[in-house]
Order: C-alpha cells, then sequence, then structure tokens
C-alpha cells in the first residue's frame, strides 16, 4: 500500500513538473495542454482553470458563449485574447494573483458582469471603459498598486460592494456619494490620514472598513442610520466613532461609552475578528 502511494505521489510530482515547464512555452497548443480537452461546455456553465501555471489563455475557450461564470485566478496571466468579448453571458470573472499591470480591454466588452475580482495584480489605474459594465455590483481591487482612488469606479450605477484595500490609496474623491446603491466599502491598508469626508454624506452605507490606515480623529457617525458595522481599528486614533444603536464597531474602546473613552485609552476591540469574517462570508453569499 505504501509503495503504490508513493508513486502515485512521485508521478503526480512528475505531471506537475512538466506542467511547469510547458507553462513557459507560449504556443497556444502548450497552452491547451494546461487546461486539458474541453471540447464541450461544462453543463452548469462554469469553467474554473485556476492554479494551471496558465500565461496565455487558450482562445478556443472563448467559443463557450453561453459560459456565466469563469475563473482564471492564481495564474500567471497579464494578457487576455480579444475574443474574450464573445463571452456575453458571463456574469462572474476571476482574474485575482495573476500578472497583470492593466485591465484587457475585452473586460470591459462584457456587459453582463456582475462580479469581478482583480485582486492581487499590479493595477495602478483602470480604463475609462470601465463605466460600460453597468451591472457590476461587486469590484475586488485589492493588494494592487492604486496611489489614487480610480474615479472611473465612480460611474458604476448599480456597484454595492467596493473592495481597495491594501493599496496607497490617500483620499477618496467627491464623487463617490453618486453609488447611491454602495451598501459596503472596504479600504484597510491604505494612507488615509483622515476618515474620508465623502463617507459622511452617504448615509445608506451598511459597511465602512478603514482598518490600517493612518486617521487620527474621528467623526460621528450617529446620523449614517443604514451603518451596521464599522472597522476602524490600528489607527493612530484618539477617539472612536460614535454610532447609532445596533451599530457595530471593532477598534480601541468599541465597548466603552464616549466618557469612557477618556478614561480607558488602551481598551482593546470590542468585536472579534470572527465577526467580521461573518459580515464578509453573508455579504459574498448575497453577491
Amino acid at each position: 500500500m505504501w509503495r503504490t502511494s508513493g508513486v502515485s505521489e512521485t508521478v503526480r510530482k512528475m505531471g506537475n513538473a512538466m506542467r511547469g515547464v510547458i507553462a513557459f512555452i507560449p504556443s497556444e497548443r502548450c497552452q491547451r495542454f494546461l487546461v486539458g480537452d474541453m471540447k464541450e461546455m461544462p453543463l452548469d456553465r462554469t469553467l474554473d482553470l485556476s492554479s494551471r501555471q496558465l500565461r496565455r489563455l487558450p482562445v478556443a475557450i472563448c467559443v463557450f458563449d453561453e459560459l456565466v461564470k469563469l475563473y482564471l485566478s492564481d495564474n500567471n496571466l497579464s494578457t487576455l485574447p480579444a475574443e474574450l468579448q464573445g463571452l456575453r453571458k458571463l456574469q462572474l470573472l476571476a482574474l485575482d494573483f495573476n500578472c497583470f499591470e492593466e485591465l484587457p480591454a475585452a473586460v470591459c466588452r462584457l456587459r453582463q458582469l456582475s462580479i469581478l475580482y482583480l485582486g492581487n495584480n499590479r493595477l495602478y489605474h483602470l480604463p475609462k471603459e470601465l463605466k460600460d459594465l453597468k451591472e457590476l455590483s461587486t469590484l475586488w481591487l485589492e493588494t494592487n498598486c492604486f496611489t489614487v482612488f480610480p474615479k472611473v469606479v465612480c460611474e458604476l450605477p448599480n456597484l454595492k460592494t467596493l473592495h481597495l484595500g491594501y493599496n496607497q490609496i490617500r483620499s477618496l474623491p467627491k464623487e463617490l456619494r453618486r453609488l447611491e446603491e454602495l451598501r459596503s466599502i472596504w479600504l484597510a491598508g491604505n494612507q488615509l490620514a483622515e476618515f474620508p469626508p465623502v463617507l459622511l454624506e452617504m448615509h445608506f452605507l451598511a459597511v465602512i472598513d478603514v482598518d490600517r490606515n493612518k486617521i487620527r480623529h474621528f467623526p460621528g457617525l450617529s446620523h449614517m442610520q443604514g451603518l451596521k458595522l464599522v472597522i476602524y481599528d490600528h489607527n493612530p486614533c484618539v477617539n472612536a466613532p460614535a454610532v447609532g444603536d445596533g451599530v457595530r464597531r471593532v477598534g480601541r474602546w468599541a465597548d466603552s461609552s464616549d466618557e469612557e473613552q477618556e478614561d480607558d485609552g488602551s481598551k482593546a476591540a470590542g468585536e472579534t475578528t470572527a465577526e467580521v469574517t461573518e459580515v464578509q462570508l453573508e455579504e459574498e453569499h448575497n453577491a
């Protein structure tokens, strides 16, 4: 039994090594080898090509014009073929953990896209054509190279969830208030020196995450009637944001009243990481 398992493991490693070598050969034939024999569209209209060491997306994939979900995460992609725009019914596209420095033009022609994952790439700007994705409701841009908030995002009328954490953004544009459907904005790990004033005007927001920034003072958020969760931990703040009844806070003095904050500068967060994760999972489930 041990010998059989050992042989199987050796074969698996040899197969992975071969795939790794073939991945560096950019020919269409070699890249098709990495995705396997794809002659028919999957019955569930979902295609997962994650972690295949792809450097090019085989054009043959683009004939499946009934696809609804396409996962290309964790590859070595930096471009996509123009033929991708033929996937006109695509609603979810995952391009996270790749090597994109620019968003391929073909993506902006997928007019039915609702969810777009672009995290963990090398993006520093977005094309103006992104505004054509009128159905986009969830956009993930975390862990990229943005130093300025990409204003084209403000032209996505149906956007409900925006993840922009772990970039180098210092401020948010006033145009963001146009996004009246936006319910959650995740901005952890940026360079915000103050709580973005535009967020104070967005009473419909349910989740605000400004964890791990450089905010020293928080304004009152009690007027934001839709607010359910505010995460402000790991900021050099001297106060906690005042919030309305039923709003969860994650950060220093979260369990204290406003009067107690002055007396207790060392109180830990009142909410656990598990509770924050629960909100994120619920949000993804709804999407």
